[in-house]
């Protein structure tokens, strides 16, 4: 069993002990929140955007919520964090982590996607490795964080070259401890997502071995805890528009969004510019359908031994942005 799907587990387990009687009571039978905690990482483009501009906040006053903003390192303890209670929403998330969190049995809503952007996830080497093809990582180290997408991304290129996982050794890291390690030279190769490949394409003498395209298709998700789905549906509505607006403004003023972001990430509006090319940004509601390579990625997981059961990915709930308020009880 998986350290990632262990320590979700805990959490879970926990959550169950910890949580008053109120919170163990259907979402109805409950005072609708008047407050939303939206949890995001520092690569979620859209809700930085939006968070920036104070928009939703004048948005959800409307309905007498208020907004408070979560930052975590990444996807996994993001999702930890929204089925124990301690995030309402959260921003997009790469199409591995809500696999975990279903398998640990998390009660969490699909609420939106993003449309494939295969390209903005790669593996890369250093200018001058001899590394050419992902052929030549048997044997190799290879820097990736573990449940990310890009985690997926390296065991489905290296099926696509006749390798196994276990031909390569995996140094399981986060996006800046990565980077360090691939700088100094501890590992061979590094698996990484935008902006932070944006980074180092642009700040390091490197080379992209491969990327995503017929590989992975790289759709990110943003996922509302089911209780809150429930219970403010509304909210999720805003909250909907918002990131489907912003995403099309993102895509069609690049250099504007670029200069935005730039002093969020702390990074040159040149580097954000290149990273957002290769993010669709497309918002758009999830269909069942949209769901096959989530089950694709579950069986894949499960065949490496890092998720614990067989999934089926389909069997989740999905929110509707047709759902304006709660259903009569």
């Amino acid at each position: 069993m998986s350290d990632s799907f262990q320590r979700f587990r805990r959490l879970l387990l926990s959550s169950f002990i910890a949580l008053p009687l109120a919170a163990t009571l259907p979402a109805w039978a409950q005072k609708a929140p008047d407050a939303v905690r939206i949890g995001y990482q520092k690569s979620s483009t859209l809700l930085t955007i939006v968070k920036s501009r104070g928009t939703l906040e004048q948005q959800l006053a409307l309905l007498g919520v208020k907004v408070s903003w979560h930052e975590f390192p990444s996807g996994l303890p993001l999702l930890e964090a929204l089925n124990v209670g301690g995030v309402d929403l959260s921003a997009d998330v790469a199409d591995t982590v809500p696999v975990f969190a279903q398998a640990a049995g998390a009660k969490l809503t699909y609420v939106a996607q993003e449309a494939p952007s295969p390209s903005a996830q790669a593996i890369v080497v250093r200018a001058d490795s001899p590394l050419k093809t992902i052929a030549d990582l048997k044997g190799k180290r290879v820097a990736v964080t573990k449940a990310a997408g890009s985690h997926y991304l390296l065991i489905g290129l290296l099926e696509k070259a006749g390798l196994k996982f276990k031909d390569i050794s995996p140094a399981y890291l986060t996006p800046s401890d990565g980077r360090a390690a691939f700088e100094r030279g501890s590992v061979d190769a590094w698996v990484t997502w935008d902006p932070f490949l944006a980074g180092v394409q642009r700040q390091a003498q490197v080379r992209i071995l491969a990327d995503g395209r017929n590989v992975a298709d790289y759709q990110r998700y943003y996922l509302a805890s089911t209780q809150f789905a429930e219970a403010r549906p509304d909210v999720l509505h805003v909250v909907y528009e918002e990131l489907r607006k912003t995403g099309q403004w993102v895509k069609q003023y690049p250099k504007e969004a670029a200069a935005a972001l730039a002093p969020l990430w702390g990074l040159d509006a040149a580097t954000v510019e290149l990273a957002n090319s290769r993010r669709s940004y497309a918002v758009s509601p999830i269909l069942i359908d949209s769901l096959k390579e989530q089950q694709t990625i579950a069986d894949t997981f499960f065949s490496e031994g890092l998720l614990p059961k067989k999934i089926n990915a389909s069997n989740v709930e999905v929110w509707s942005p047709a759902a304006t308020v709660p259903a009569a009880k």
